[in-house]
């Protein structure tokens, strides 16, 4: 049986996705939520062209900094989907594999990006998406990240700076 999610307006701006992940000013590098469901979300950003974004490095942008970007659509579909939680659980991207770049900057790239992420599988404590991104037709980078969730909780309740039981 599929859950039905009650659904926010169908495009979410940058100061709703701000609101509900980690990162604050510069490092919230999307713009909008575009189209979400339960495994799949879909954001563009136009914070690639921004010659003060906090991700480049010697005045360029790597490609390999969009899965910062897919890390925080996948947030942003964490906390969409989990919208009954009291609050939005926190995630840390434990592993990124399978990854293939298909240009070597987005800097350069004038359209904005679109950020497809989907959830391929995932317990209440690990999740793993496969995410791509796009400007245009043109594929930039692809791959898969494993998200766990609640990592300070499960790390508790290994006993690791948890109470002796």
């Amino acid at each position: 049986m599929s859950r039905q999610i009650s659904r926010p307006p169908p495009t979410l701006d940058r100061a709703w996705i701000a609101a509900r992940i980690p990162h604050s000013g510069a490092m919230c590098v999307l713009d909008a939520v575009t189209d979400w469901d339960d495994t799949h979300i879909r954001c563009i950003a136009t914070s690639h062209r921004d010659p003060a974004n906090p991700l480049r490095a010697n005045g360029r942008l790597a490609a390999v900094c969009g899965i910062e970007y897919a890390a925080q659509a996948m947030a942003v579909h964490g906390a969409l989907v989990g919208a009954a939680h009291d609050r939005p659980r926190a995630g840390f991207l434990t592993s990124v594999r399978g990854v293939d770049a298909h240009v070597d900057r987005l800097d350069t790239l004038d359209a904005p990006l679109v950020i497809d992420a989907e959830r391929v599988s995932g317990s209440d404590n690990t999740v793993l998406y496969s995410f791509t991104l796009r400007c245009g037709e043109r594929v930039l980078l692809t791959g898969r990240a494993a998200v766990m969730l609640d990592a300070d909780a499960a790390r508790r309740n290994d006993g690791d700076g948890g109470d002796a039981a």
